[in-house]
């Protein structure tokens, strides 16, 4: 499925492929090359187990990190491409993964899932002008004043001791 519009004021073309996710490279070569797009023109929306759940990061290029959405597209049409990860934590057993990154949601998750998306999307306008940094962090600031976040706590520095004057009388 694909739908073109604009985001702000950049047209863009968004791409729900109708592939298994193993397959999913198929799907964005042929839209690329349709639309004669190279890889700077593609950014990749998905989820990320090594992330805690809710945080957002974009990278351009890297490893696959055993996804193999991924490892489809960059077999299709190279790795260079700008991934916006996000987070979905570990389930803690390796056996469970699987089944975490293929199962919906817990209704427990929903709020902070439900907010991530809005928030995404009312800052998309920022990655398709390229501002990455700018995307994330707005993200990240914008869950973390719904809540979502919470504060790490911080440790009361010690007071440093003073250092002592040296009196040039003394002897």
């Amino acid at each position: 499925m694909a739908a073109e519009g604009l985001v702000g004021a950049t047209r863009v073309l968004l791409l729900l492929p109708g592939t298994f996710m193993n397959e999913s490279g198929r799907a964005v070569a042929e839209a690329a090359h349709f639309y004669k797009l190279g890889l700077d023109r593609i950014t990749v929306f998905h989820d990320e187990i090594e992330l805690t759940p809710g945080k957002v990061r974009v990278k351009v290029g890297g490893g696959i990190a055993g996804h193999n959405g991924l490892r489809s597209i960059s077999e299709h049409v190279g790795n260079d491409y700008r991934r916006v990860r996000i987070g979905v934590g570990h389930p803690g057993v390796k056996d469970l993964v699987h089944a975490h990154v293929l199962n919906d949601f817990a209704k427990s998750e929903r709020p902070w899932v439900d907010a991530l998306c809005d928030i995404m999307a009312d800052n998309a306008e920022l990655l398709a002008k390229g501002q990455d940094a700018s995307f994330q962090n707005k993200v990240h600031l914008a869950l973390a004043a719904k809540g979502f976040f919470e504060k790490e706590p911080q440790e009361p520095r010690a007071a440093e001791p003073k250092a002592q004057k040296e009196n040039p009388r003394e002897t």
